[in-house]
């Protein structure tokens, strides 16, 4: 299975750098992983709507270059369907089964997804109610995946 996370913005942290790259060498056992990063636009802290829907706007049509007409497409959302470790092992288990070869997941940068992206998402995911880095939220959804895969594999990892 091919997974392409694409995400918003740049991780600067190198301690982020770190860990990304760690789950990267874990999910090379299970997958091909891809990670695009494209390019934010930089946002005021007191951003009228039209300037936020100019920015998601244009994040959205970086972010549409890169999607594939035959994957599955994963939006990271708030208001998204929760689910516990298990049932996403689950959803990526059960795609594969399908017959989905490529799933990519959507990270929106610091004001979200432009509708345009909403629009092609095939199913709206939510790791909690809070908000995330979105820096952060790359690293939190890479060791979801490997857990997922460890939990297909029925191996040790997950408790």
């Amino acid at each position: 299975m091919k997974i392409t996370v694409i995400a918003v913005g740049k991780v600067k942290e190198t301690y982020l750098n770190d860990a990304i790259r760690e789950y990267q060498k874990r999910l090379g056992a299970y997958c091909r992983l891809e990670i695009v990063e494209v390019a934010d636009e930089k946002t005021l802290e007191h951003a009228s709507e039209a300037q936020e829907r100019m920015i998601l706007s244009r994040e959205a049509k970086r972010i549409l270059k890169h999607i594939k007409k035959d994957a599955c497409i994963i939006t990271l959302e708030i208001g998204g369907k929760q689910l516990s470790s298990e049932e996403l092992a689950a959803k990526i288990e059960g795609l594969g089964v399908q017959g989905t070869g490529h799933l990519i997941f959507i990270i929106g940068g610091s004001v979200g997804l432009g509708k345009e992206v909403l629009d092609k998402s095939d199913f709206a995911l939510s790791f909690s109610r809070m908000t995330f880095p979105h820096q952060l939220m790359r690293v939190i959804l890479l060791e979801q995946i490997y857990r997922s895969f460890r939990i297909i594999q029925g191996a040790p990892y997950h408790k």
